[in-house]
C-alpha cells in the first residue's frame, strides 16, 4: 500500500538551460524496465520512457522544462507561470482544484506532484484512477537534486541533469565560500505577513538562510511552518527581516508597531525577495541563494 503525505496550508512554490542530450544515464532492471524511487518511497516502473505528462506543481513544471523535456507535458497549473511557454500548456485546474475529468481524458503517462503544494485528496483520488504518480518533496538542496536527477533518468536526460547539477554545485560553493567570513546575524524569514509565518529548520527554505551564513530564529521549530505571535518575534529580535516583495519597513510598522525597537526595523535590515523565485524548490534555487546572498552582502 502507497504512503500518504500531508497537505500543505498555503500555496509556497519551482531555469536552467543546457544542450539536448539523448536518452542516456538511466538506470534499468535486466528486463529493461525503469525503475524510480520517489520521496515517499514508493516504487515506480516504466517499460519506456513517459511520453505524456502532466506537471501539478510550478517548481516540477519547471524541472521538465529545465531538462528540456517540455514537449512531453501535456497540462499543467495555472500557476505554472514559468518559463516562457509554460503559461500556454493545457490547465488542469490550481495546485488544490484539479479537473480530474480532463486528467482522465488526457490519459497521461505519468502525474508529478508535490507533498508541500498539493492535497492529499488529490493524491488519493489519481491513485485511484490507476495513473503513475510521482511525488516530491524535496526539504533541502538535496532533495532538489534527488528530484532532478530523478526526472532526469524519467525523461531519458540523465547526462543533461548531472550537468546542470554539476554548475548547481559550483556555484553553490562559491556562494558558501564568500559567506563563510560573514558575521551570523539573527535571521527572520517571513513566508506571510498575515498570519506570521516563518520556516523551520525541516524546509528547504532554511536552506537559504543556511548557506548564507544566517541564524534562522525559527530553525528548532518542532512544525515545519511556524505561526508566530507579534510578541514572540519582538522577543526573538531578529537582525535581518526577509520578506515579499512591496513589504517594506513603513508596512510592518504600521501593523506592528512595537517593532520599532527590533533590530532589523532600527538598522533597516529589510530584504525583500521574489516569492515566485524563492518558494520553489527547484532549478532556480541556486538564482535564489545567489540573489539573497548578493543582498546580503550589499546590506551588511
Amino acid at each position: 500500500m502507497r504512503k500518504l503525505f500531508f497537505p500543505f496550508v498555503i500555496f509556497l512554490f519551482v531555469l536552467y538551460s543546457c544542450g539536448n542530450q539523448e536518452h542516456s544515464g538511466v538506470k534499468a532492471s535486466n528486463n529493461d524496465v525503469l525503475t524510480i524511487v520517489d520521496d515517499l518511497n514508493d516504487t515506480l516502473q516504466f517499460k519506456k520512457f513517459p511520453n505524456k505528462v502532466i506537471s501539478l506543481a510550478p517548481n516540477l513544471t519547471e524541472m521538465v522544462y529545465a531538462l528540456r523535456s517540455d514537449e512531453k507535458l501535456i497540462a499543467n497549473t495555472t500557476y505554472c507561470n514559468f518559463p516562457a511557454g509554460a503559461e500556454d500548456k493545457e490547465k488542469i485546474g490550481d495546485m488544490f482544484s484539479i479537473d480530474f475529468e480532463k486528467i482522465v481524458a488526457l490519459n497521461p503517462d505519468l502525474i508529478l506532484i508535490t507533498v508541500e503544494g498539493n492535497n492529499k485528496g488529490s493524491y488519493e483520488k489519481l491513485i485511484e484512477l490507476n495513473f503513475k504518480v510521482f511525488v516530491s518533496n524535496p526539504r533541502d538542496y538535496e532533495g532538489i537534486v534527488k528530484t532532478f536527477t530523478d526526472l532526469g533518468k524519467l525523461f531519458g536526460k540523465s547526462s543533461l541533469a548531472d550537468s546542470v547539477i554539476a554548475l548547481w554545485n559550483e556555484r553553490l560553493t562559491n556562494i558558501k565560500q564568500e559567506s563563510a567570513a560573514r558575521v551570523k546575524r539573527k535571521t527572520l524569514f517571513l513566508i506571510s505577513v498575515n498570519p506570521l509565518m516563518s520556516a523551520s529548520g525541516k524546509t528547504f527554505i532554511n536552506e537559504y538562510l543556511k548557506y548564507c551564513n544566517l541564524k534562522n530564529i525559527a530553525e528548532d521549530s518542532p512544525v515545519n511552518y511556524p505561526v508566530f505571535s507579534r510578541e514572540e518575534i519582538l522577543r526573538k529580535n531578529p537582525e535581518i527581516i526577509i520578506v515579499q516583495q512591496k513589504i517594506a519597513k513603513d508596512d510592518l510598522l504600521a501593523q506592528f508597531p512595537e517593532w520599532k525597537n527590533i533590530d532589523a526595523i532600527k538598522n533597516n535590515k529589510i530584504i525583500e525577495i521574489d516569492p515566485d523565485l524563492y518558494f520553489r524548490p527547484g532549478p532556480r534555487f541556486i538564482e535564489a541563494l545567489e540573489n539573497l546572498n548578493e543582498q546580503i552582502t550589499m546590506n551588511n
